[in-house]
């Protein structure tokens, strides 16, 4: 791997790190407030939110700046989110401004990967990245889990600092305050990425951004490989967003757990990924990786059975299984996705396109659970619509890809033939 690559490991892990401890201290947060369940579970579609609204934008400015710039202040507003949700702010408004953070992160992380290596390398560069997030999100759930947990928590609250009172008096808020410095540490490795040799592209006006990602958005859904690559993606990011909170909630209501130790069960689900992740790197080719979708509609059927499961000794194997579905399954396609994206569009702005589609994804399934459980329906009910709706999208998704194998051949086999020959 080129100069720069440790770099942008070392700030991923670092950010991600504090994403994932933040998810389960604002959970806490809520929690120990006496929030109601539908509001916990809103934390994800808040999170997703900016991701939305921004996504025309975010790309072209991850284009225009340079990526380790853009990463930067994508912290440094990550710290803002967090500082508004220790000094009175509703938590999840505070929460939304963290997913500004990372809508505008997203692009520059995964754009400078196809600026800084060839194609050949890019699933293995995911395999790696993947792998780092997944490590990242472990540890991550664990820490947050062990700082609002009762043997840390009093701890971090006892340390005096002479002067200047914080007003921090709750375990969730001396989570969070943390936190930030995790995040300021993601910063200082941000300023030591460098400048790769890839042109800046010039910031349009705003009308003029939301009609180019508009077209480029077009552009990926009409590409035959790239539309199946970003309807799986989407998917599974779908389902991975709100996994961290429905795991939380399955095993409340099935294992009678408080938030530090499900968060462990958070985190099986993270190894299982990891897991997943690495083996896919090692044997997948980029010309295959439509051969993975069958085990999308898998990880639909494992969630609607986590509600037949009472026993932690069964969950934990279980619940690494499903990360292992989709830890193999995501790697190939995003590959695959940043292929197409790469080849169709500016890197930023395919990014940009592929966070719009799985953040609107993860929007709408965690609307869609918060509903549910806003309306009455059990945790157990709420996850057997949510399995459901996973495995018949992922159906859908495989019998779309075969039927562009029989009606347009030609282009999908021309397509499948640059993937295997770009090596360079």
């Amino acid at each position: 791997m080129k100069r720069g690559f440790s770099t942008i490991m070392a700030a991923q892990f670092c950010s991600s790190l504090a994403d994932n401890a933040l998810f389960v201290a604002a959970v806490e947060l809520l929690r120990a407030g006496g929030a109601a369940e539908w509001q916990r579970a809103s934390l994800v579609p808040m999170f997703a939110l900016f991701y939305v609204v921004l996504a025309p934008f975010v790309g072209a400015f991850a284009d225009a700046v340079p990526k380790g710039k853009v990463m930067f202040v994508s912290n440094a507003i990550k710290v803002v989110g967090c500082l508004m949700m220790l000094f009175g702010s509703h938590p999840l408004v505070a929460y939304a401004v963290v997913g500004l953070g990372a809508a505008a992160y997203s692009p520059a992380k995964y754009g400078i990967l196809t600026e800084l290596l060839p194609p050949s390398q890019l699933v293995k560069a995911n395999g790696w990245i993947e792998g780092l997030t997944i490590a990242s999100i472990i540890l991550g759930v664990l820490l947050g889990g062990q700082l609002v947990g009762p043997k840390v928590a009093p701890l971090l609250l006892g340390l005096d600092f002479p002067v200047f009172d914080f007003g921090i008096d709750t375990p969730p808020e001396a989570a969070i305050a943390s936190i930030v410095a995790i995040y300021v540490a993601a910063a200082v490795f941000n300023l030591y990425i460098p400048r790769t040799e890839a042109p800046l592209q010039p910031m349009l006006g705003l009308f003029a951004l939301g009609r180019d990602f508009a077209q480029c958005n077009a552009r990926l859904w009409r590409d035959k490989l790239g539309q199946i690559s970003l309807a799986t993606t989407t998917l599974f990011w779908g389902v991975a967003g709100n996994l961290r909170y429905i795991v939380l909630a399955w095993a409340a209501a099935a294992l009678g757990y408080s938030t530090t130790q499900a968060s462990t069960l958070v985190g099986v689900v993270a190894i299982g990924t990891g897991i997943g992740a690495v083996a896919a790197s090692a044997t997948m080719k980029l010309d295959r990786a439509t051969s993975v979708i069958p085990l999308g509609i898998g990880m639909g059927l494992l969630v609607i059975g986590m509600i037949a499961i009472h026993d932690v000794r069964v969950a934990a194997p279980f619940l690494a299984l499903l990360g292992g579905l989709g830890g193999y399954l995501v790697v190939p396609m995003n590959a695959l996705l940043q292929h197409r994206g790469h080849n169709l569009m500016g890197a930023g702005r395919s990014i940009a396109v592929q966070n719009f589609n799985e953040q609107a994804c993860i929007l709408g399934l965690g609307a869609f659970y918060a509903g549910m459980t806003r309306f009455g329906l059990s945790a157990f009910g709420a996850i057997t619509v949510f399995g459901l709706a996973v495995a018949g999208t992922m159906e859908l998704i495989r019998r779309w890809h075969a039927s562009n194998r029989v009606r347009h051949q030609d282009e999908v086999e021309r397509l499948l033939a640059i993937a295997r020959s770009d090596k360079h």
